[in-house]
């Protein structure tokens, strides 16, 4: 049971199809991987046990019955908290949403994947309101890193990362807004998807989408094996009619994708925080991989890249995060994590007027016009994904680590696609991956070079044993 457990989500619903394996047997089997991981690396708030076990009750009688199943039908998955599910209780990990009342409904995307067979097993942890980089809340603690208890999963999505990394889970979704789902990946090992802005609908996600930031952020698919987020994505595509930013822009199959007509830029320093010797290291490793299949490769970044940390902060940080802290005294979070309170602090150095506002929105469009001239030369960049390995607790939000961030929050101010795989690995045995960029709506690209890189470097690897 070990073996599957390590399965792609692909991979055990072909099983439960072909009756191999029971729904009931891989439900159960990862309740009990959560029980035995979940003290070590804090990574769960809610196991759904007993929904879960009905849902799979339930799969097996359809598959007894040779009735039509979806494509992951009795498979589980976990939910970032912040991502409603109907009758549980979405926190958001802040204190004031901790008596809310359940979810009435499912959030689009979670519906999807139940219509597609899949079944929710547990919720999983991430910082106050999602604003850090580190998975810890004042609700239910720290998430810790799989691979080294002192380190952190990443954030926001770091439950889901730590999760999936453990075996917990095969597959999940996050959110991101400046590397919420790209950073825990890394961090943790794993695979995930920042889709373009404007590709998936978020509906049911707290807090909504809105606002002039809106188009900061997505949800995305996590998973330990690339070929389940290939799997995933044309699940999710479309519009629901209730979240207006939608495009309805055709998913194309990542097995389709040609590499040999591709043009590869890759880059270890953005202009602004380069990347230590183990991840240039790894990022050049799997550059040159690419360099015999694809038309050409060459070493070269967008020369506005260096202005994406300060533009993601001005567009958060314009009221000097006054909106943010009357949120949060709306919700009745009166008082915060600390990590949230660093991010905070660094918004008011960006407070501006009105004028300053049009100011930054004229260097939002001015940025995305130079990032989508970059694309006249190249179809897909290789580059890192933060500046080192996994951080320590409570490091995130120092002055030196924290411009690390720029590297992720570059395709969120720019809205381009942006997938994650690992290539490598650090001196004391944190994994490093690789950010695969490609072109707004081309998915299927970074996904096709994200499987090619995992074939050649073999992706995710368990830490230690996957039930370590």
């Amino acid at each position: 049971m070990d073996q599957i457990l390590s399965f792609s989500a692909t991979l055990q619903a072909r099983l439960v199809r072909q009756r191999s394996i029971s729904s009931v047997e891989l439900v159960q089997a990862h309740v009990e991987r959560i029980a035995t991981v979940n003290p070590r690396i804090h990574a769960v708030i809610e196991v759904l046990a007993a929904q879960a076990l009905a849902a799979a009750r339930a799969a097996d009688e359809a598959v007894a019955r040779s009735a039509d199943t979806g494509p992951l039908c009795g498979v589980p998955f976990s939910i970032k908290d912040s991502i409603e599910l109907g009758g549980a209780v979405c926190t958001a990990g802040t204190l004031g949403r901790r008596d809310a009342p359940p979810s009435t409904e499912d959030a689009t995307l979670v519906a999807r994947l139940r219509r597609a067979g899949a079944i929710p097993i547990a919720r999983t942890n991430l910082p106050d309101l999602l604003f850090a980089f580190e998975s810890d809340n004042l609700l239910f603690g720290a998430t810790c890193n799989p691979y080294d208890a002192a380190r952190t999963s990443g954030g926001s999505s770091g439950g889901e990362a730590a999760l999936i990394a453990s075996c917990g889970s095969p597959m999940g979704l996050g959110s991101d807004a400046a590397g919420s789902v790209r950073l825990p990946a890394a961090f943790c090992g794993i695979a995930g998807l920042k889709p373009t802005s404007g590709r998936l609908p978020r509906t049911g996600h707290f807090p909504p989408a809105g606002g002039w930031i809106e188009a900061l952020w997505q949800i995305g698919p996590m998973a330990r094996h690339v070929e389940d987020l290939c799997t995933v994505m044309p699940l999710l595509v479309g519009g629901d009619g209730r979240d207006r930013s939608v495009v309805d822009m055709p998913f194309h199959e990542p097995a389709r994708v040609e590499l040999g007509g591709l043009r590869v830029a890759f880059h270890t320093d953005n202009g602004l925080a380069r990347a230590d010797a183990e991840v240039a290291g790894v990022v050049g490793a799997a550059a040159r991989a690419l360099a015999g299949e694809v038309a050409a490769l060459e070493e070269d970044r967008p020369g506005c890249l260096e202005q994406a940390y300060g533009l993601e902060m001005k567009l958060l940080g314009a009221d000097g995060g006054d909106g943010l802290r009357e949120y949060l005294q709306a919700l009745g979070s009166t008082q915060v994590h600390p990590l949230l309170t660093g991010w905070l602090d660094k918004l008011e150095a960006y407070r501006t007027s009105v004028a300053g506002f049009a100011a930054y929105w004229a260097e939002w469009d001015a940025y995305r016009a130079a990032m989508g001239a970059f694309l006249r030369r190249y179809d897909v960049m290789l580059c890192p994904v933060y500046t080192h390995a996994a951080l320590l607790h409570g490091t995130s939000t120092q002055e030196e680590n924290f411009h690390g961030f720029s590297h992720t929050m570059a395709y969120n101010v720019a809205g381009w696609p942006a997938a994650v795989v690992r290539c490598g690995v650090s001196a004391s045995g944190l994994p490093i991956g690789v950010q695969i960029v490609a072109a707004p709506w081309r998915e299927d690209i970074a996904l096709a070079v994200a499987a090619r890189l995992e074939r050649e470097f073999g992706g995710w690897k368990a830490p230690g044993r996957c039930d370590a």
